[in-house]
């Protein structure tokens, strides 16, 4: 299904596209991952796409700016940001104080809530509490993430060093080890837990309550003068329903692989 995401296409977004500021053709370099489906991620055909491609695209498009992307490992993104070397970057960063300190924040463009990913026949635990009760099972996490703290502090014991979390440079690269049974879970935001399940054609489920919620952000160089742009942009595409169709083409018509 396809989205008439253009402002000149959505009628009702005129008024708010004319209020907009007018970047002039700036050029922007937008920083990502590309290994976090369904915000972004590298399909089938070799083609870097997904939520906040398609998010990034409207949002130039309504500010006149010109983007081009660049990639790099979740580790060294905010601190590349933070040292400017890229003007924005985007991979489902949450929103949190302490990064606030090295990168300015967008306002919030979606809300997620953590999930437990395990494999499709994974029938030794149900739950946070069955899972850290086990001695043997192990999780998979990036260092520094919001997962990685949500694993630490509400599934296991508060001790960062825990040797059951097992640690991978990328979000792919630790559910390849879920399904390979190197590791015994994953936790993720349910927007991305969706889309893998999806995919996975029964080889992964989602199980458990889930673990609080999360508000994703871009992320800026301190002092920006790209924030609040951007920000009246996401303000413009959530008022129209743009925010509201993009979360339909990707959670819930589209399916990764095909």
């Amino acid at each position: 299904m396809k989205f008439p995401l253009l402002c000149a296409a959505l009628l009702a977004a005129a008024p708010a596209c004319a209020d907009l500021p007018d970047l002039g053709g700036r050029a922007v370099t937008v920083v990502t991952e590309n290994a976090y489906p369904p915000l972004q991620f590298v399909d089938s055909a070799g083609h870097a796409v997904g939520w906040e491609y398609d998010a990034m695209a409207e949002i130039a498009t309504r500010l006149n700016m010109v983007v081009s992307y660049e990639n790099s490992s979740w580790d060294a993104m905010i601190p590349a940001v933070s040292a400017g070397q890229f003007d924005i970057g985007m991979t489902g960063i949450t929103i949190r104080d302490d990064r606030k300190e090295a990168v300015d924040f967008s306002d919030p463009y979606m809300r997620s809530e953590m999930v437990m990913m395990v494999r499709g026949d994974e029938a030794r635990f149900a739950d946070a509490a069955g899972f850290a009760a086990d001695d043997s099972l192990l999780m998979a996490a990036q260092p520094g993430t919001t997962p990685f703290y949500v694993g630490v502090y509400e599934v296991l014991d508060g001790n960062e060093a825990n040797p059951r979390i097992k640690m991978f440079e990328t979000f792919g690269a630790g559910v390849a080890a879920l399904r390979a049974g190197d590791v015994d879970l994953v936790l993720t935001d349910g927007t991305s837990g969706a889309g893998y399940v999806a995919a996975s054609e029964g080889a992964l489920k989602i199980v458990g309550e889930k673990l609080g919620a999360e508000d994703f952000g871009f992320i800026f160089p301190k002092g920006s003068d790209l924030v609040a742009p951007v920000n009246a942009a996401i303000a413009a595409m959530r008022a129209d329903g743009t925010l509201d169709a993009l979360n339909t083409k990707w959670f819930l018509d589209y399916k990764m692989g095909e």
